[in-house]
């Protein structure tokens, strides 16, 4: 164990999952089907090994290039079979400026590195390829992405994750199944979509209004929006003028985004003319 931690770099967010358990109740989180599995973070190749047991089409990202050797060593029959494909690097340079991370429809399972994974799931959420994730997070953000309206970690990473589809934590693990132990507890949660992550308008909106939590959301949306069109809109949804940003639903949020995005971006496109 201590060879590990020795292996492990704080620069990659490395905690090495080593509980089988664990590791066995992700691989039968996973739905039947027939997509691509891309592994992001395969570390030393626990689950990658869990992985190819049960697929034959396995992409693993890694950014540790020390750890190349290991891996190559590790799978050299399944990298020979073609069953393995493995990708060092970043694996938010290969998405780049890339909508897909991979050509052909794939889920993402994978431990993803803590300091990244709100950014790659955001990507994957915007990946029309990208069809479910099941990733092992900080149970903090697992909680944000899965909290629903009224809770206090409710917020605009939720309401994203509803957009897209279903979001829920299948369970949580204890730093005691990692080598080395991470200083939090961390949480499995899967998200399956039913459609893409495509407006950026909406996300900037998202934005804006959880700019600061603890204000009224009128308040936050006043710094794009007129306060006349902001309570005329807010009537028409029937949202109380006290309202927290965490206390309104998902649904209604898309629906006040559609009522100013309307009237503004009207208003933009009519001064672009002159």
């Amino acid at each position: 164990m201590k060879d590990l931690e020795k292996i492990a770099k704080k620069q990659f967010g490395q905690n090495f999952l080593k509980d089988e358990v664990v590791l066995n109740k992700i691989i039968q989180s996973i739905p039947n089907n027939d997509l691509i599995i891309a592994e992001i973070g395969a570390g030393l190749g626990d689950l990658t090994n869990k992985l190819l047991e049960l697929k034959n089409d396995v992409v693993a990202f890694e950014v540790d290039i020390d750890l190349l050797g290991k891996l190559e060593d590790r799978f050299k029959e399944a990298l020979n079979n073609k069953k393995l494909m493995i990708k060092f690097g970043d694996v938010l340079e290969y998405w780049g400026d890339n909508k897909n991370l991979l050509q052909k429809n794939y889920a993402i399972v994978a431990n993803l590195p803590y300091y990244i994974a709100t950014n790659i799931i955001l990507r994957a959420l915007r990946d029309d390829n990208c069809k479910f994730l099941i990733v092992m997070v900080q149970k903090e953000v697992a909680e944000k992405f899965c909290a629903v309206s009224g809770s206090s970690e409710f917020s605009s990473l939720a309401i994203l994750a509803s957009y897209c589809g279903t979001a829920k934590i299948l369970f949580d693990v204890l730093p005691s199944s990692f080598v080395p132990a991470p200083k939090v507890i961390s949480s499995v949660m899967m998200i399956k979509k039913t459609k893409n992550l495509d407006n950026k308008e909406y996300e900037q909106f998202l934005k804006i209004s959880f700019s600061q939590p603890r204000k009224k959301l009128s308040k936050n949306l006043s710094a794009r929006y007129s306060k006349e069109l902001i309570e005329e809109s807010f009537e028409k949804l029937n949202i109380s003028s006290n309202i927290r940003p965490h206390e309104l639903p998902s649904s209604t949020y898309h629906q006040l985004f559609i009522l100013l995005y309307k009237v503004v971006h009207i208003d933009e496109r009519r001064e672009a003319k002159y």
